[in-house]
């Protein structure tokens, strides 16, 4: 099969097509393949070195942790899913990724992609909409009414965190460029902060929920609009726990952990049109295809997702 991947840690030149040998699945996995799967940070960051103290890998990586496709193979103790079902998932993270023809993938992680989507709009939501839906419901147990303010609300995570506050009924802020400001309001916002032209930290007050995409003065800032009892969950750096303290707030570090059973809740807000997926950009399957969506992503201003079509 083809697959992109990487021989060594650098720029976006050390990714590169080469011809690999097909996944071979265990009792408990699907051999799924991959139709499209999407960018998200963790790639670019994995392929510079820089998360190589958390996630060691040996050489040939296959980045990548977006899948959607059709169910080609299954092991014998797969119960739920059957060949030709058209399904999506965040694998586990390992060195075999989604920029391939196949994945084997874990029952376990898989949904069922609903009639209505496609296979780009469903590969942009696993690792997004799953980390937006664990920000809001397991950490900071969400509830109708709460005001939630989401930082970079343009961006992937961030729009899916919109949508999902919305859906369980909380008043919703968010920051993010004047130029996105349109469709970013169409996704349900209450108050739209140009972060170019209005400080957040002087506009909003009394919030139960941030969710910080973006860390650095902006994490520090968020404890003004706190209430007291408030919840900071950050998916780019732990927060200072003296911080913390000193507002007299829960706040913590969220790493994603992939559940197939919240994807399928999240396949039904697709299915009824409550979660749209926002892709902003699409690219090809290709050496140059990845380079261009590694290159977008590293913008930090991509907008929504980013799509990368592997067979059509």
């Amino acid at each position: 099969m083809k697959a992109v991947v990487i021989n060594n840690y650098g720029n976006k030149d050390q990714l590169t097509m080469e011809e690999i040998d097909k996944p071979e699945i265990t009792d408990d996995q699907v051999l799924v393949e991959v139709h499209a799967t999407s960018i998200n940070p963790i790639d670019w960051k994995l392929r510079e070195g820089y998360l190589k103290e958390m996630i060691d890998f040996e050489f040939p990586i296959i980045l990548g942790w977006d899948a959607a496709g059709i169910v080609k193979e299954k092991g014998k103790n797969v119960t739920k899913f059957n060949i030709g079902d058209r399904v999506f998932a965040r694998p586990d993270l390992t060195r075999y990724g989604t920029y391939a023809e196949y994945a084997a993938i874990d029952e376990k992680l898989l949904a069922k992609i609903p009639e209505n989507i496609n296979f780009e709009e469903a590969a942009a939501v696993p690792l997004a909409g799953l980390t937006a839906w664990q920000c809001l419901v397991d950490f900071s147990e969400i509830k109708d009414g709460d005001k939630v303010l989401v930082h970079a609300g343009s961006g992937g995570v961030g729009s899916f965190a919109i949508q999902l506050a919305k859906h369980f009924g909380a008043y919703v802020a968010t920051t993010a460029s004047g130029e996105n400001q349109d469709w970013v309001t169409e996704l349900g916002v209450d108050r739209f902060i140009n972060y170019k032209e209005e400080d957040f930290s002087e506009v909003l007050e009394e919030f139960d929920i941030v969710v910080d995409t973006i860390g650095g003065d902006v994490q520090s800032k968020s404890y003004q609009v706190l209430k007291e009892g408030g919840r900071l969950v950050s998916i780019v750096q732990p927060p200072d726990e003296e911080e913390a303290e000193k507002y007299r707030v829960k706040a913590g570090f969220h790493w994603l952990e992939p559940k197939g059973e919240q994807l399928a809740k999240i396949a039904e807000l697709m299915k009824t049109g409550e979660l749209t997926p926002v892709i902003g950009h699409h690219f090809e399957f290709s050496e140059d295809g990845l380079k261009e969506a590694h290159a977008t992503s590293e913008t930090h201003h991509a907008k929504g997702k980013i799509a990368i079509s592997i067979k059509k």
